[in-house]
């Protein structure tokens, strides 16, 4: 006995159409079908023929509807004015969002008035710098918390790490130092005989040269050498560790990033710092020195003579205290922005240039603070 399988046929599916009605002397036009790109057909020209202008769009007879039908009733409805009804949740919601879509892109921003602007720019260079400072106030924080453990536990003190940068913050940074301070020694020597020669007091040059390079320009100048060699070397070598998420590694393993990467490096510049300023005095002081044996006549002897009579040790105590101080804001400054970096390869170099930029103007805020404090307790 066999069974006769008899095949159904499926049903048609109906295809996207409307009709043109009158609610009272509303014009309505009425969609029906499934309102989607594979049922179209003819109806987006068809649409452009409309016998009148319609005030309501009825979507109430419609079974599906896709992006591309919303973007055409969105379309109609937007040419023509009319109001959308008879919407499901689902449904409004695709409207809406092709609504969202098709609004205009302002592809630059309105041009705002000089003035404006000039106050717009200061003012976000003022939260920048305020960011900053705290951020600096919240990783110095950070520093001595992390100096305490180790000081709480010795073990935990790497010397190899300070060691190394001991020969980069202070051996490698030598011959750089040497011939910077020589060269301004020369300079200081012949600009202060040519100003000092209207006076008739050209013998007073060895008095500038000496108390100016071992108060002022000796440290000053190291740090800012310092800040522009060692600072942006911090800032770039942690960048691209914190790029490399080898920091976050640490982090992973139980290693303190502050306490393996931080103090060694601000250990090695706070101690480098007074023996690179003092080197930088005595460099300087030769290269003015051999300014006023050849262009004065004032021979080595007599020159050391004057120095030694000149220069109060309080200038060398001024000097040599300054020196600590801004060998730790420029290693602090270097590290702090090395861990600010994040997102891609470009940051590495922001923050590097950030980082020279902020140990100098903080070096040079704190020197004229100190400047002020030593003359009030009569170093002067």
């Amino acid at each position: 006995m066999y069974q006769c399988l008899g095949i159904m046929a499926e049903p048609t599916i109906p295809m996207a159409d409307f009709v043109e009605e009158m609610a009272g002397d509303v014009p309505v036009l009425r969609f029906i079908g499934r309102l989607t790109l594979a049922r179209l057909g003819d109806l987006p020209g068809r649409l452009e023929t409309l016998a009148r202008t319609p005030s309501r769009i009825d979507l109430s007879g419609i079974e599906r509807l896709d992006t591309v039908g919303a973007w055409i009733v969105h379309k109609l409805a937007t040419e023509h004015g009319a109001e959308i009804t008879g919407l499901s949740d689902d449904h409004a919601k695709l409207i809406g969002q092709v609504e969202g879509a098709g609004q205009p892109v302002k592809m630059r921003p309105e041009p705002m008035a000089p003035f404006l602007r000039v106050l717009d720019e200061i003012g976000d260079a003022t939260m920048i710098a305020g960011q900053t400072m705290l951020g600096l106030l919240s990783f110095f924080g950070a520093i001595l918390i992390a100096s305490w453990a180790v000081i709480r536990h010795p073990r935990r003190f790497r010397v190899n790490a300070v060691i190394q940068r001991f020969e980069l913050v202070g051996v490698k940074a030598l011959a750089i130092v040497g011939l910077m301070s020589f060269l301004i020694g020369i300079v200081i020597a012949q600009q202060g005989a040519v100003q000092l020669r209207q006076f008739g007091a050209e013998a007073l040059t060895v008095n500038l040269i000496g108390r100016i390079t071992t108060r002022e320009l000796g440290v000053l100048m190291t740090a800012i050498m310092v800040a522009g060699r060692s600072g942006s070397a911090f800032a770039a070598q942690i960048g691209t560790m914190k790029l490399t998420e080898e920091i976050d590694a640490m982090r992973t393993i139980g290693v303190s990033p502050i306490e393996a990467l931080v103090l060694p490096r601000m250990l090695a510049t706070t101690v480098m710092m007074p023996l690179l300023g003092f080197f930088s005095m005595i460099v300087s002081m030769i290269g003015g020195g051999i300014f006023c044996w050849v262009s004065l006549d004032l021979p080595p002897l007599t020159y050391i003579q004057r120095l030694q009579e000149v220069i109060p040790m309080t200038d060398l105590w001024v000097g040599l205290t300054k020196a600590p101080v801004f060998g730790a804001i420029i290693a602090m400054s270097g590290c702090f922005q090395g861990m600010q970096v994040e997102g891609n390869a470009e940051e590495v170099g922001l923050r590097t240039t950030a980082a020279v930029v902020q140990a100098i103007f903080l070096v040079i805020v704190l020197d004229a603070f100190f400047a002020v404090i030593f003359t009030s307790i009569g170093w002067s």
